[in-house]
């Protein structure tokens, strides 16, 4: 399946971009964001920790005139690459690609099969050096927090029986196993636990905690940011953010508790929860669960950064 960029137009709505503003693409990816940004008249510069998803978009860069940056590294090292108030948009585009769901080699997909490795980049632990190397009870915990399956001891005891794994169809074949699976289920069993343990290997929610601070800093006064995520975890944490950042959490957020309360608001004018209309649906059945959420800098001073 190509790529297809999910949410665009509200997206590109979000960020109403003017031609000569500078706009940063948090996750390249196929470059369907990065392609409608140039379109508008901007100066982009895309980020992605996947260097296959930068090679694939050198042609564009080519073709831009010098209008399009491509930077191999997370979107959270935006700041320390770019600089601060450096940015009048910015887009955050969470989760895997198509690309990456699509090429058995990456290892993410559990209908395909492939090396049990999960990275979106080259670096770290692969996903079968995490369950092989584990203890029971640490996979349990993954595959429960960032899956929100409630049979993760029972998919962890099958697991930590059936080691080593080295392949996506084993582990996907041992979880159906273990939850009961038949082909006419509607969702299969093995999804929450391949989305957990890619969460847990590319440290997703850390890295959306990082970005999100990251984004901050480099936005100007009146820079738009959007973000596009894809689970309820993603979602809650951009939710908590905005809320805390334009002052809706006069209490603090689960993290910064504190500082909430100090702090004047670096956000203003949040939009509310924008989902793929019914059309989009029909023409992308995988932006079934995107969630776009956005706000606008104002001209305090960031909050704290995050470590």
């Amino acid at each position: 399946m190509s790529h297809i960029p999910v949410l665009l137009a509200e997206v590109m709505a979000a960020l109403a971009l003017q031609p000569g503003e500078t706009y940063v693409d948090g996750t390249f990816g196929g470059g369907g964001y990065a392609r409608a940004a140039l379109a508008a008249g901007v100066t982009a510069i895309g980020f992605d920790r996947d260097p296959r998803a930068i090679v694939a978009g050198r042609s564009l860069e080519a073709a831009s005139n010098g209008r399009l940056r491509l930077i191999e590294a997370p979107f959270s090292r935006m700041a320390e690459i770019l600089g601060e108030a450096s940015a009048d948009a910015i887009a955050l585009d969470l989760g895997v690609s198509s690309m990456q769901l699509d090429q058995p080699d990456y290892g993410m997909s559990f209908r395909e099969d492939g090396p049990l490795d999960m990275r979106m980049g080259q670096e770290g632990l692969t996903a079968a050096d995490f369950l092989n190397a584990s203890n029971e009870s640490d996979i349990a915990d993954v595959i429960y927090r960032y899956g929100e399956e409630p049979a993760s001891r029972r998919i962890a005891r099958a697991i930590f029986a059936a080691r080593p794994l080295i392949r996506t169809g084993e582990l996907a074949t041992l979880v159906r196993r273990a939850l009961g699976w038949h082909p006419g289920m509607k969702r299969d069993p093995a999804t929450r636990t391949f989305q957990a343990i890619r969460i847990h290997v590319n440290d997703e929610l850390g890295e959306l905690d990082r970005g999100l601070a990251a984004a901050e800093r480099v936005l100007r006064p009146g820079g738009r940011l959007a973000v596009v995520s894809f689970h309820s975890l993603e979602d809650r944490m951009v939710k908590q953010f905005f809320a805390a950042r334009t002052g809706a959490l006069p209490g603090g957020s689960r993290h910064l508790p504190v500082l909430a309360a100090a702090r004047a608001p670096s956000f203003a004018r949040a939009s509310k929860a924008i989902r793929p209309s019914p059309a989009e649906l029909a023409g992308n059945p995988r932006a079934r669960s995107a969630t776009l959420r956005a706000a606008h800098r104002t001209p305090a001073p960031a909050w704290e950064a995050h470590a």
